[in-house]
């Protein structure tokens, strides 16, 4: 009797520990899991189902766990939509660290507001959220919700391990389609696929279980490599009373073109100012220079996003009216005033610092941007005609190098864009150091920057004179530096090149005693020693864009002083780029000379401890010192 009473206690004490130990119970979550992690999502599933072409219903559900403050955005639900779309059955539950229930909410405990981003002027686009707080750490978040969709231009894509310090328990996104519907997708590597049929639907299953997090990688060219993943499109779709087929790009084209057909259409007005701008021009060239400044300097971007008009450009006449336009619009008005002088152009679609298009996967969503093209007899000019700056021809390191999408009357065409070499992306800097034995000097800086270190630098311009010197005095390091004057110019408007002249004043630059002064030679441009080695790289790393930049420091030796020893020449070299560096005794001057030439390009992730290691050397060439000896 005895024991029967004390069973009955302890499974009494069993089931209150089960009852107070939820399903969100942070302590459930496999260790594994929670090594390196600030979110744990534990249980993720998407619901995709297509109805029409135009229609479809998706079904979404999440439950992430924050572990520490770094994963608190994490917890938030966002959620848009537009005309074309309707957000309900929004249900959201938190939960605290051993997955009791904290607080419900419904759908009217949801906030709703326009999503119109900044030089956004018209744009139906809204959002409905939830941003959850909750001081004590970890904590669980569930939340659900429901989207009916009357106009499709894309299917959601699923990308459950997303970010980093990011772990997943499980996910899946199942997919829905009439079969009589043809669709494409692409996978992650080694992800399976589950199908069945259902009567006259095909259904589409992708999961992953167990996915640990990932420390942050320096350079990472993405998680995409590592994570699963899955991209789905269709073929054809319907979208604002315009049904399209996007089978491939030659057909996505075609609609495209469609689209922007017969709106280049411009008030006579603005056909005799075109006229006029360009009578005396000798060349089209000297036409497209002329027209693309008068473009920048009469024309201003806005963004414009409702329905289909966020795909159509603005009428070139409205433009030519109100002087504004997005990306479409003011390409389009570009392409209708080159029309007027003569010039046929082509629309370009891209995705401006986005991976370049997939040749094989033709599908709305991998491209945000749109420039022009002009295709010349003998070479070809493009125009980035958001810029209000930019030289004829220069569209930017984003831009640089992309597979993009021609839109031509006979369809969709993929061509590439410029690539700008390492050695176009050049930094030629010369200095003058007039020094004393105080260690004091007198310093003139003169350089250019040339296409993507043009484009890095030309904010420099245009800021005030006083963040101008702010931002001088924070990045060039020199020890009590006065600066006396600043100049930047362009002194092409067509080519992207900036010149820099900065006189300063600055003390302290040598160092020493006993008669012997030890100088660093390399004055502006060292390298940081901010890479260190990652064991197990898990990513690819990539450097944003290759360049060259060549350094002339001229010393002159303060008076009662002679040179008593110079560096030897260095020169490293590997399949990431050059370094050399020179150092000549010339009458009373030291004259060092360096250069650095990066290349750009994917790396393996094995490959990136021979990049800190090469970065290392730099490092060590860069702290080369010389030392000056008082003359007895």
């Amino acid at each position: 009797m005895r024991r029967k009473l004390m069973l009955t206690v302890l499974l009494g004490i069993t089931g209150i520990c089960s009852y107070g130990q939820g399903e969100y119970d942070v302590s459930k979550i496999p260790a594994g899991l929670t090594e390196n992690a600030a979110i744990v999502i534990r249980n993720q599933e998407m619901v995709y189902e297509v109805k029409g072409l135009g229609s479809a219903r998706q079904d979404y559900k999440t439950a992430v766990t924050i572990l520490n403050k770094k994963g608190e955005g994490a917890s938030n639900m966002y959620e848009y939509y537009d005309k074309f779309s309707n957000v309900y059955n929004l249900k959201a539950t938190l939960y605290d660290e051993k997955g009791i229930k904290i607080k419900e909410y419904r759908s009217s405990d949801f906030k709703d507001r326009s999503a119109v981003s900044d030089g956004t002027l018209y744009s139906d686009s809204r959002i409905k959220f939830m941003e959850f707080l909750y001081a004590s750490f970890p904590y669980t978040v569930e939340y659900s919700y429901s989207v009916d969709y009357n106009g499709i231009l894309n299917y959601p894509s699923w990308n459950p391990a997303s970010s980093w310090a990011m772990a997943v328990e499980k996910s899946s996104y199942t997919f829905k389609v009439p079969k009589s519907f043809s669709f494409k997708h692409l996978s992650s590597k080694g992800l399976k696929t589950d199908s069945t049929e259902v009567k006259d639907m095909k259904q589409y299953r992708w999961s992953c279980a167990a996915v640990p997090a990932l420390v942050y990688e320096p350079m990472s060219a993405g998680l995409k490599g590592v994570n699963p993943w899955v991209m789905v499109a269709p073929n054809q779709f319907e979208y604002d009373n315009t049904k399209a087929n996007i089978e491939d790009w030659t057909k996505l084209g075609s609609w495209l073109y469609q689209l922007s057909s017969g709106s280049q259409v411009l008030p006579e007005a603005a056909k005799l100012k075109i006229q006029l701008l360009i009578k005396d021009a000798k060349s089209p060239k000297e036409k497209i220079k002329i027209l693309y400044r008068h473009l920048q300097e009469n024309t201003r971007y806005v963004g414009v996003q409702l329905g289909i008009g966020g795909y159509t450009p603005i009428v070139a006449e409205k433009v030519s009216t109100v002087n504004y336009g997005d990306c479409k619009g003011l390409s389009n008005y570009m392409k209708a005033m080159l029309q007027e002088a003569g010039i046929k152009s082509n629309l370009v679609v891209i995705g401006s610092g986005m991976p370049s298009l997939n040749r094989k996967y033709a599908s709305m969503n991998q491209a945000n941007h749109m420039i022009l093209c002009v295709p010349l007899e003998k070479d070809t000019t493009w125009l980035e005609c958001t810029s209000s700056y930019d030289p004829t021809g220069f569209i930017g390191n984003d831009n640089s190098g992309r597979t993009v999408l021609l839109v031509t009357e006979q369809g969709g065409k993929l061509v590439e864009t410029p690539l700008l070499k390492p050695s176009g992306n050049y930094l030629k800097r010369n200095t003058r150091v007039e020094l004393n034995e105080e260690g004091n000097a007198a310093i003139q800086i003169d350089a250019q920057y040339a296409n993507a270190q043009y484009e890095d630098n030309i904010g420099l311009m245009l800021i005030e004179p006083v963040n101008q010197r702010k931002n001088i005095m924070n990045s060039l390091g020199i020890p009590n530096m006065e600066i006396t004057s600043v100049k930047y110019t362009q002194p092409d408007k067509d080519l992207p090149l900036l010149n820099e002249n900065i006189s300063l004043k600055s003390s302290q630059l040598l160092t020493g005693g006993g008669g012997k002064l030890f100088l660093t030679l390399n004055l502006l441009n060292r390298q940081e020693n901010t890479l260190t080695p990652i064991e197990n790289r898990k990513t690819p790393f990539a450097v944003s864009y290759g360049y060259l930049d060549e350094d002339e420091v001229i010393y002159t030796i303060p008076k009662g002083f002679k040179v008593e020893f110079i560096p030897k020449d260095i020169v490293i070299e590997s399949e990431f780029g050059k370094y050399t560096t020179k150092v000549v005794a010339k009458d009373n001057t030291l004259i060092y000379t360096r250069t650095k030439s990066i290349i750009n390009k994917q790396y393996p992730a094995e490959k990136y401890n021979e990049y800190v290691a090469f970065h290392k050397k730099l490092y060590q060439a860069d702290k080369q010192k010389s030392i000056l000896a008082k003359i007895e």
